[in-house]
């Protein structure tokens, strides 16, 4: 769903700018209070694993494939304000190094992909999770709608734009049916790669997982007629995935999808792509400001094989996206004070 420059005009796009500049500015506060030193080094993966799956398009219908957007497995892993951080890095990575999403449409796909997907997607879990019985599963389950649901919330954020800043004259009603249905289907691979992804970090190392934190409910023992809490019952040392082994088990994920995977990934257009070419709204859309980057396309210039044009490329997007996202949550983290550290 990546907005390339044309699509929405300059004050539109402009005021996106605004809104994404000032949401950034309060995620950044938000971050400071959700990570701690065992969280930040996980926001940085978080980044690069988004990054990793959005190039694994799956078909959805006849010449119309989806990939990943992550705002709500961002947030259910580690945080909502954190989340927006973390897709808005990828997306800036995708802008600068591979020609992905406009550069003047940054803050369009910024409010779009990040926000509204982050913030519908965490709201729609909480709520779910009050419900639900206490427990991992729910944890999974509540993924799977949040997910869902944040797909076509961003189809529907799309239209508004579009309809306030649009650069064709088409008929919103068909942008609108067009870009909530396509993006439904998409939306159920979304819900079934977040609730995969996150029941397999819950299944390891729950304590990581912000959206599974507060659901532990402690054994209760009566004592001369009083229930009191029982002593937390130890997890044997050897059944314990370290947070470093969790780590570099999700960075070799992470760059075995890009490098390797992504190869087989759908070649049919994106749903906007599709619907953009089919409705004509990509008819005054510009060429991208970092055309002539050497990644470019997710390709490697002057590489002619294009199974390791791509695979270099990804690998190349992975570090550069684990780097600067650790970056910044290593930034985040150390500006956080007057809080004592927690053991691991």
């Amino acid at each position: 769903m990546h907005v390339p420059d044309g699509f929405i005009d300059a004050p539109t796009s402009a005021a996106a700018g605004a809104v994404a500049a000032g949401a950034l500015a309060v995620s950044l506060r938000g971050a400071r209070r959700e990570l701690d030193e065992r969280t930040a080094p996980l926001a940085g993966l978080v980044a690069a694993f988004i990054f990793a799956v959005q190039m694994l398009n799956f078909p959805v219908a006849a010449g119309t494939s989806g990939h990943l957007l992550g705002g709500a497995l961002a947030a259910i892993l580690v945080g909502p304000y954190t989340g927006v951080l973390c897709v808005s890095v990828v997306l800036l990575m995708q802008g600068v190094l591979f020609a992905d999403g406009g550069l003047t449409a940054l803050g369009v796909n910024i409010t779009d992909m990040a926000i509204v997907t982050t913030v519908v997607s965490y709201a729609v879990f909480r709520g779910l999770l009050a419900v639900l019985p206490r427990g991992r599963r729910s944890v999974t389950v509540a993924a799977f709608a949040a997910a869902l649901v944040s797909v076509p919330a961003a189809a529907v954020a799309f239209t508004l734009i579009y309809a306030v800043g649009g650069t064709t004259d088409v008929s919103l009603g068909k942008v609108a049916t067009a870009m909530i249905g396509v993006h439904v289907l998409i939306g159920l691979g979304e819900a079934v790669i977040t609730a995969l992804t996150v029941g397999a970090v819950i299944a390891v190392r729950p304590d990581l997982v912000h959206g599974a934190r507060g659901l532990r409910q402690r054994l209760k023992l009566r004592v001369n007629g009083e229930l009191v809490d029982a002593p937390a019952a130890q997890a044997p040392a050897a059944a314990r995935t370290s947070r470093r082994g969790l780590w570099i088990t999700g960075l070799v994920t992470s760059l075995v999808l890009a490098g390797f995977v992504s190869f087989y990934a759908s070649a049919s257009p994106d749903g906007l792509e599709k619907i953009a070419h089919d409705q004509g709204i990509d008819r005054k859309a510009e060429r991208h400001a970092a055309h002539g980057s050497p990644l470019a396309g997710y390709g490697v210039k002057d590489v002619a094989d294009a199974r390791l044009s791509g695979g270099l490329a990804g690998v190349i997007g992975v570090g550069a996206t684990v780097a600067a996202g650790s970056t910044v949550f290593w930034v985040v983290r150390r500006r956080r004070t007057g809080e004592p550290a927690e053991a691991a």
